[in-house]
């Protein structure tokens, strides 16, 4: 079997070694104490070994249900004045979260990162709903009249009522033209929704690929914003070692379709996951930068440092030189 890839581009281990991190390296910091001579021996592959037992044993790695990541989404929503509403695609039933306010004025549309793809580095999860609603506190701090929250296929919305979800759909077809076609339908259902006809995409991770998936097919995109964009997701895989994706659309084959959409691609300065050269790779792919501007966050990972900044990069102006 060849190696696996989280959805946003990471590979498991550097998935385990981050949680490690973030952790304070409970597990690694508790057999350094216990072991301190054999810790100079190890490496990074008996790291993760040691945090794979660690799971078995301590309730650290427990997998948080599909029902508390959604019910963690609902209270945030309520919470800053969004409503949950399903839309109805083909194939896919889709949750969104909107705040709409004034009918005619331009909406932005946040779009979902890869989510929780990955249980273990071989393990499939049964539900990519993320675990952390990050993309939608982002969402929250926009201070528009008309903002909606979509969620990618089979995130936040139960598997009873998404018979056509599958494993594929959040791995090597995550960006498949049955996904895309989806998204775009429901583009098109919450920008009627509001009588809108000035639609302002953002997308975060694998959600800016289907950002610029979307952008490429549409007439009424008329901004795109990325944040930690997988721009190049042949680039992000062969960077990491892991299997291309089979079955996905390629937004650079579209790069030149979207190149006088005014556009900013923010990239966070100590993002390990997606680096700068993948957002350089799409320009060179675009060829022209009339429209283009990249914006770097020094202290931002590929998650973490976005919230706290989000509202003054918003206010960052787009043009077309």
């Amino acid at each position: 079997m060849g190696n696996r890839s989280r959805l946003d581009g990471s590979t498991p281990s550097d998935v385990i070694l981050n949680f490690l991190d973030s952790v304070k390296l409970k597990a690694g910091t508790c057999f350094k104490e216990k072991f301190p001579k054999a810790t100079s021996f190890l490496t990074r592959k008996h790291w993760v070994a040691i945090f794979t037992l660690f799971c078995f044993l301590s309730s650290s790695c427990a997998t948080i249900s599909p029902d508390v990541r959604r019910s963690k989404a609902d209270n945030m929503a309520e919470l800053t004045g969004f409503k949950k509403e399903m839309v109805k695609t083909d194939p896919f039933l889709l949750t969104a979260y909107a705040r709409l306010s004034e009918p005619g004025k331009p909406i932005h549309i946040y779009i979902e990162g890869d989510g929780y793809a990955w249980v273990t580095p071989s393990r499939v999860s049964g539900d990519p709903t993320p675990r952390d609603p990050m993309v939608l506190s982002l969402a929250a701090e926009d201070p528009a009249s008309n903002v909606v929250y979509l969620a990618r296929p089979c995130q936040y919305t139960s598997m009873g009522s998404n018979p056509e979800c599958e494993a594929f759909f959040w791995t090597s077809g995550r960006f498949s033209e049955e996904v895309v076609r989806s998204m775009s339908q429901a583009v098109s259902y919450v920008a009627a929704s509001v009588k809108s006809s000035e639609i302002h995409l953002i997308g975060y991770s694998g959600g800016a690929a289907v950002a610029v998936l979307i952008a490429a097919r549409r007439q009424d995109v008329k901004s795109l914003r990325t944040i930690a964009g997988n721009l190049d997701p042949e680039l992000v895989n062969r960077r990491h070692g892991v299997n291309q994706l089979k079955g996905s659309l390629d937004p650079l084959d579209v790069a030149d379709r979207v190149a006088s959409i005014p556009q900013i691609h923010f990239v966070g300065g100590d993002d390990t996951v997606i680096p700068l050269e993948v957002t350089g790779s799409f320009l060179e792919k675009m060829g022209n930068d009339r429209c283009f501007q990249i914006q770097s966050l020094p202290e931002a990972s590929h998650k973490d440092g976005w919230r706290d900044h989000w509202k003054e990069l918003l206010r960052l102006p787009l043009r077309c030189q």
